[in-house]
């Protein structure tokens, strides 16, 4: 079997290299996790910046058949006042 001062001796010793190796081991890890944290935040980005032209772009596309529908709205306007106008004018000189 094993001797008493080496039964002894091995819990020391591990313990030694788990103090050695954990702050190692953790900063391992901390890092990874960053790393996949970055990754996220780079993905993130990248379909932000992607969501953001496209919402720019419905925006433009808003804008400008907006313009077009007011374009629309005032020539029916005109169109219409000149109609009224024709029967008013018609309608006095019945």
């Amino acid at each position: 079997m094993y001797n008493t001062d080496v039964d002894a001796f091995l819990p020391l010793l591990y313990s030694w290299h788990m103090s050695q190796s954990t702050p190692q081991s953790v900063t391992e890890q901390e890092l990874q996790k960053l790393e996949v944290r970055l990754e996220e935040l780079v993905n993130t980005i990248a379909r932000l910046k992607d969501e953001n032209r496209s919402l720019r772009n419905q925006q433009d596309s808003l804008v400008s058949e907006r313009a077009n529908l007011i374009e629309k709205n005032e020539t029916a306007r005109t169109r219409v006042e000149a109609m009224i106008n024709r029967l008013k004018a018609m309608e006095q000189g019945a």
